[in-house]
Order: C-alpha cells, then sequence, then structure tokens
C-alpha cells in the first residue's frame, strides 16, 4: 500500500454550510427595558437595579405599579440586606414560660401575653428548651376533659359537648403535658430572607436569637418578618400603639426610651443629631446609656446633643423607660472647682482631697485581703 493518498486533480471549493441563528423578536420581553436605557442612557446593570432606579425616580402612577405595589417592591428588595438583628424583638420584650409552670399559670399567661406561641425555657431564658403554641394547649385539656358520648348520655344531667372541665388538671407542670415543641436557633447577623426560607422549610415559625456566646438576644417570628413586606399587621387583639415621643405644652417632649432614634429626630426636630451614635445603638434608651456610660437613675438629668437635656423620668436596674426631652435656651455649663496654675485638673483639693481619704483605706483594706486564703475571699465577695 502506498504510504499516502495520491493527490486529487479535482480543485478545492470551499463549501458554505448552514449555521443556526438566533432569531431576533423585536417585540420581545426586554424592548421596554432596551428602550429606557436608550432614552436614559442607563449603564449595563442587573435587572434588580434597573427596577430600584425606576421606582426611586418615577411616582407609583407613571411606574404603571399602585402605591401600596411600590411600597411591597422596595421592602421586598431592601430585605436582602436586612439582618435578624435589625427586626427581632429584644430580650426585655420576649414573654417566656418556665417548664414546670402549672397549665393553669400558662393559660393566664397565654391571655395576657396576646400571642400564640411562648417560649419554654428551663431555669432562665438563656436555657431555651422549646415553644408551646396555644393550640397544643387547648387539644391537650380538650382531650383531657372528653367524656364518651355514651356514658354522657347515661348522667343525670349531660355535660355540654362532652367534655367535663373538672377532669383537667390545672396544677400540672408544662413539662408533663408533653406539648413542648422545637423551635429555632439563628444568629443576629442572619439574613431575614434566608431565616423566612427556613420557617417555610421546617414549618417553625419562631426563631430564638442567639448571641456568639450562646445567650439569648431576642425573638423573631414569620410575622415579624412578612411586615417587613407588607407593613404593621395588627388584628382583632391588637391596641392603638401609643405614640413613642409625645410634644408637651411646654415645649418639652415625653418619650418611651424605646423609641427609635430616627422616630425622634422626626418628631423632634433636625437638629436633635447624635451623629456616630446612631451607628452604635438604636433607641432613645441605648443612646442615654451610651452617654451615661451606664444605666442613668430616675431623676438623673443627662446632657444631649446640641441643646437638648434629658431627664429620666422612669427606669430600673436594668433599663430607662421613660424620658422627658428639653430644648435648652443655651448650653448648660456645669461650675468647675478653680485650680492653681501648673496644678493637675485630676489632683484633689479641700473637701475633694479628704473625700478621697475613705477611699484609700479600702484599698489598703483590699490590699490585706488579698494576702488572706482564696475561700474568704470568695466570700467577702459574694455578700
Amino acid at each position: 500500500m502506498p504510504d499516502s493518498d495520491p493527490p486529487s486533480s479535482i480543485p478545492f471549493e470551499p463549501r458554505h454550510l448552514p449555521v443556526p441563528l438566533a432569531q431576533t423578536r423585536p417585540n420581545g420581553g426586554h424592548w421596554l427595558l432596551r428602550t429606557m436605557r436608550r432614552l436614559l442612557r442607563w449603564r449595563g446593570s442587573t435587572i434588580r437595579a434597573d427596577l430600584k432606579d425606576v421606582l426611586d425616580a418615577m411616582t407609583p402612577g407613571e411606574s404603571g405599579f399602585s402605591p401600596e405595589e411600590s411600597r411591597m417592591l422596595k421592602n421586598i428588595l431592601g430585605l436582602r440586606e436586612r439582618r435578624v438583628g435589625d427586626v427581632m424583638i429584644p430580650r426585655a420584650d420576649v414573654v417566656a414560660v418556665q417548664q414546670d409552670m402549672p397549665l393553669g399559670e400558662l393559660v393566664r399567661t397565654f391571655e395576657g401575653a396576646g400571642h400564640s406561641r411562648l417560649v419554654a425555657y428551663n431555669d432562665t431564658l438563656d436555657d431555651p428548651v422549646g415553644m408551646v403554641h396555644i393550640r397544643d394547649l387547648i387539644a391537650f385539656m380538650t382531650a383531657r376533659a372528653a367524656v364518651e358520648p355514651g356514658k354522657n348520655a347515661k348522667r343525670k344531667k349531660p355535660l355540654p359537648a362532652n367534655l367535663d372541665l373538672k377532669a383537667i388538671d390545672l396544677a400540672m407542670p408544662l413539662s408533663a403535658a408533653k406539648i413542648i415543641r422545637e423551635i429555632l436557633f439563628v444568629p443576629p447577623s442572619m439574613r431575614v430572607i434566608d431565616l423566612l426560607a427556613r420557617m417555610q422549610a421546617t414549618r417553625i415559625h419562631l426563631a430564638l436569637v442567639i448571641d456568639e456566646y450562646g445567650g439569648t438576644d431576642g425573638l423573631v417570628s414569620i410575622e415579624d418578618i412578612v411586615e417587613q413586606i407588607v407593613g404593621e399587621i395588627a388584628d382583632e387583639h391588637d391596641e392603638d400603639e401609643l405614640p413613642r415621643v409625645v410634644p408637651q405644652p411646654d415645649g418639652t417632649f415625653i418619650a418611651d426610651a424605646r423609641a427609635n432614634l430616627e422616630d425622634v429626630t422626626g418628631i423632634v426636630g433636625s437638629d436633635f443629631d447624635v451623629g456616630d451614635a446612631a451607628e452604635e445603638v438604636d433607641t432613645l434608651g441605648g443612646y442615654l446609656v451610651t452617654c451615661a456610660g451606664r444605666v442613668p437613675l430616675r431623676g438623673e438629668l443627662i446632657t444631649g446633643p446640641g441643646l437638648f437635656e434629658f431627664e429620666v423620668l422612669d427606669a430600673d436596674p436594668r433599663r430607662v423607660t421613660r424620658v422627658r426631652i428639653t430644648r435648652l435656651k443655651e448650653k448648660r455649663v456645669r461650675p468647675r472647682e478653680p485650680r492653681r496654675r501648673g496644678e493637675p485638673e485630676s489632683a484633689p483639693t479641700g473637701s475633694a482631697a479628704a473625700a478621697s481619704l475613705p477611699h484609700d483605706n479600702d484599698d489598703a483594706a483590699a490590699h490585706k485581703d488579698a494576702g488572706r486564703p482564696s475561700g474568704s475571699s470568695a466570700t467577702a465577695r459574694n455578700r
């Protein structure tokens, strides 16, 4: 056989094979978007960014959306940036029950709380065991009170609905009823949209927010997340919420310490500017704690931003509850003790030096106690 094929005498002719081409649709689904980009000279971006620009630039009538639709679309687009810590109920406002609580007290708690689900814990809220649903409680009590129809018919006075409520032991602890359900545990940095998807998948509509140390930081329900999209949801049992900041006839403002700083600024005025503190705290009470470096006492006066001054009207050892906001005509200057030239400002003089003597004695006593055995030191500290 020859090593290669003999050259052909037929000249080579290129063949033009058919190539499939994408069909263009002049009336396709993106014609409006392309037209708006040409008219407005938009740069290439995502549909998400384009929709956000349209909602921000146009009125609801011009964009074709109703005001409610525009508001919900904006909320949906902003939901991706929201974290669980932004929408959670703070720990101080969480209504929870101890797992050994009697059923009678549990019924009372449900009646006063106005919620259908309550967190159940062991010793403290940092040791949660799950949640209890009011439907499970009603089902358990109904099963305990049920009477067979045949036996009920033989009674001299039949029971209504075949239920004997006297058969329910209201002293029974919640843990013995076996109606505690599982609850979700999420970090405050989790995205709200991810938590919503997890609640839908697990069919558990209540989540405890856990901090980095494993303690309870707050609570989030599926209703809290839905309200981020559609707005406040009020049912038949919700009472009208009173305004958090109320102007007074004398020009001052009585504010709930849980009021948001942005809401306070909107009512008090734009000169109420807390500056960079708004990045660290969200509420008026949190701002007062930041300014004082501790939980302020009742009746204490705290200097605010600009010409504003705060008076703590109600407080407990854990938090501030009610505050009076006053706009001063001029900045209040606190008197300072005179000091000599070159003398350190912190050096005590006069009565201040005398007042510092007991502290020195306390320090000496502390050094003396340091040489004692560890048991006696622990006893002193516990006292």
